[in-house]
Formats: structure tokens, sequence, C-alpha cells
């Protein structure tokens, strides 16, 4: 849409007391004006920026409703334009009505994420920090805003302009010395341009290594519970959830498709799910769920493998084997129906279990009775809590900026592999272009109109 015209939408979602509509654009205040009526006459367009003004919004003779409008002048706004916003009471059928008026005034409806990104634009925040917007609304635990919150405060772009200036360093230096070629001068000390390129690549490295973290903690930790039918699977899912969600029966093979709820810990969201079974079945819908079983557990960061303390421990190595557990997947082994021992048992039977498989974690516990509980949830917090995290480091969690990195590393690689064999100073220069042209996909400094359109459209309206 072009950014000459007057955009309106309402900013908040339904349900609460109080709503707002927010307008920008060139003609931002002169339309709110057209509705706007004040009880001493005064004028929104008479208004210094960053004041508010009480009065009514009418249609005709008609009050619509009594509101507070804030009027924010260029360049000293969200979006860089002249924007009004209009706080009115709740309603639905109020806030519809007001957008109408404005749209029959002027302004034209705001697509998806159009005010945050008229303010990339206009030069008010980078790309990166547009897109931790997006992430911060979306954000509900501590650690998922934690990561937003510190790309929006700049942090995330600092990190990469400073890998940005640096190879800006290193390229220049090689054209220079291709614009010298005939005289074969050498501006660049080859060892230390290799030395330079290694520690760029290693920082790119360590952020490209840690969307494993951000994305968990963006989308929520998956774990998946897991272990042969009738021992208490389902039961530990309710007492995580503190609910009765998935069904409880003595008979084996009643979970037969996933169940996936979520629940927050210690600031971070975790995604329980609720497998069928592992076992050896002819039933087809049983075995249906066994495999869709197998599948989810590939994509869980923690694997909780649930067994009955009573078991004979020496079917542990068998039952871990059989989840082809991959590099990076924690496993924890939780012995269930701790309650039917006394405590001198439950310790023996412990130690038993541990002698057998002592690589992982063991927790004893009652899923139905909410014995040891705590010392799970405990567990998990900690097998994901990360302290970059608190430090505030810079952590990638989103799937462009991730692809955006693979691609400098690749080209970082080819551009090492030139400076080591001697290669052309050509070849070396544009596989360093290929790693600064990747990172300036991701801060914005270069940009195309899809890669916009991907971005802000992922966005609600009104922001």
């Amino acid at each position: 849409m072009p950014e000459n015209t007057t955009i309106a939408a309402i900013a908040t979602g339904p349900g609460g007391a109080l709503a707002l509509i927010r307008v920008s654009g060139p003609e931002a205040i002169a339309v709110t004006d057209r509705v706007f009526w004040h009880p001493g006459g005064k004028r929104l367009a008479d208004q210094p920026g960053f004041s508010i003004a009480y009065g009514d919004i009418r249609d005709g003779t008609r009050t619509v409703d009594d509101v507070l409008v804030s009027v924010f002048r260029a360049p000293r706004s969200y979006t860089g334009d002249d924007m009004a916003e209009i706080s009115c009471h709740g309603s639905p059928y109020i806030q519809q009505e007001i957008l109408r008026l404005l749209l029959c005034k002027g302004a034209v409806a705001a697509a998806p994420g159009e005010f945050t990104l008229r303010a990339f634009l206009h030069g008010k925040m980078g790309l990166l920090q547009a897109e931790a917007v997006a992430d911060v609304i979306a954000s509900d635990s501590r650690a998922s805003h934690a990561l937003a919150a510190n790309q929006m405060r700049g942090g995330y772009s600092e990190e990469f302009r400073a890998l940005r200036g640096r190879l800006i360093e290193v390229a220049s230096l090689v054209e220079l010395e291709l614009d010298f070629g005939e005289e074969e001068v050498e501006f660049a000390d080859r060892s230390q341009l290799l030395l330079l390129i290694d520690a760029i690549g290693e920082k790119i490295d360590s952020l490209k290594s840690s969307f494993a973290l951000g994305n968990v903690i963006k989308n929520g930790v998956p774990v998946a519970i897991v272990g042969p039918p009738n021992v208490g699977k389902s039961t530990l899912l309710n007492a995580l959830l503190k609910e009765n969600r998935a069904l409880v029966s003595d008979i084996a093979g009643t979970t037969r498709d996933l169940i996936e709820e979520e629940i927050t810990l210690g600031g971070i969201r975790f995604r329980f799910i609720d497998t069928a079974g592992i076992r050896t079945t002819d039933d087809t819908l049983e075995s249906m769920g066994i495999e869709r079983t197998l599948q989810r557990m590939e994509q869980a960061a923690i694997v909780l493998l649930l067994t009955d303390i009573a078991d004979d421990p020496a079917v542990l190595p068998v039952r871990i084997e059989s989840l082809n557990l991959s590099t990076g997947q924690s496993l924890a082994i939780v012995l269930n129906k701790s309650d039917l021992l006394s405590e001198d048992e439950l310790t023996a039977r412990t130690e038993e279990w541990q002698r057998v498989w002592a690589e992982t974690s063991f927790f004893a516990l009652s899923a139905k009775s909410g014995q040891g509980l705590p010392q799970l949830s405990d567990y998990l917090c900690a097998a994901i809590r990360d302290e970059r995290i608190e430090r505030g480091d810079v952590i990638v969690s989103n799937v462009r900026h991730h692809e955006a990195l693979i691609r400098a590393s690749e080209s970082l690689q080819h551009a090492r592999a030139a400076l080591t064999s001697a290669l052309s100073g050509d070849l070396l220069s544009e596989d360093l272009r290929g790693v600064i042209h990747a990172l300036d996909l991701i801060t914005g400094d270069i940009t195309t109109d899809d890669i916009l359109s991907s971005i802000f459209s992922k966005f609600c309206i009104g922001k």
C-alpha cells in the first residue's frame, strides 16, 4: 500500500473494557478531526504532539462514544507519520462504528503489520527490532519475553552490525588489492586475514547454534512422555497439567493418538506430548499411534521414559535403545508408582535401577499422588535453562535469521578455502560479499518486497 495513504485499524484484541484505534498517515489528524467533537470546540489539528484531548466521536449529530484522542506529530511517532490514537470503550460495536467512520472520512483499512512496516521504512526501527515487536506480542513466558525484549532493545541488531563491520574491513582490504593488481601490492597480511575470518566464523557458528535453544524457548519446549503401555503416562500428564486432560484406564493401549498440552514452569513454556505405549501389537489403530509416537519423539528436546518401578531393571537398556535418541535430546528415567513402596524399599529399588543405567537422571515418583513431581519439574526447568538467557546474550529464535546464518557460514567457509589455497582475490572477494549479503538480509540493509511482505503479514492488524 502506498505510504502517502492514511491507514486506520483497531489495535486491541476483543474482550477488554477499553480499546485503542490507531490512525497514521499524512491526513491522520485531519481524518480524526472529521469524526471528533470537543466540548470547547477545539480541533485536533490545533493541538501539539504528545497531547490528549477528551471529546466525542460523532456520526453527524449521533454520539457514538466519549473518547480520549492522543495526538502525535511526525516524525516523533511510532510510524514516523502524523498519528492519532483513539481510546474508546471496548464494545465491539463501538470499535467497528468508529473504524467505519474513519474509513468513510478518508482513511483506508491497514494491512497486518502495516504500522510497524511504516516505522521500519521511515527509519524508526531496524528490521530486527520490527520483527521483535511481533515476538514480544506473542511471548507467553518469561523466557520467550526475555529473548524478544532483548532483540527489540537493539542488542540483537548491534551484534549483527558489528559482525558486518568486521567483514567489510576484510573485504575492503581484499578489493583494494584487486584495484592495484598489476603492481602486486599486498594490503592485507594473509595470516591476519585468516585469523579474522576464523574469529568471525566462530561468532557466526555460535549464533547459528543458539537457534536450537531460541527455537524451543520461542515455541515451547517439546517434552515426550514415552514408555510401555499402562505405566501411567496419561496420569503423569494429568498431574503435570493439574487437570484430567488425558483418558486414564487400566486397559493397556488406551492412548492411541498423541495428546499435546502446554504449561509454563519456572518461566519456560513446555509442550508435553502424551504418546501411545510402545509395544508390539496387532491392533491397527494402536500401531498407527505407536508410529506417530516414534515420529514425534524425534522432535522432542526432552524425553521422559516412564516405567513401573516394580519392573525388572534389566529391561531398561533395551527400552532406551528402542527410543533411538539423537544427539542433543535429554533423557530422564521416571520410575512411577513409587507410592506403593516403603521409604527403604524405594531407596533400594531406585539404586537398583541406577546401577543398570548410570548415564542419565532418575526420578522416583507417583503420578497418581503427586509425590516427587516437584523434583521432576525442577529437572525440566534446569534442563532447558541457559545462562545466556539470564545474561541477555543474543540468541537466534527466528527461522529466517537462522537460514541466513547458514548461508553466511557456507560463504565464509568458501572464503577461508580461497584464502588458504591462495586462490584468486576475485573469488575471495565474491565469497566475502556473499557473507555480507546474508547478514544484510537479516538486518534489513538489503530487503525485497517479498521478504517484507512475508515478515509483516504475520503481524496482527493494528500493529
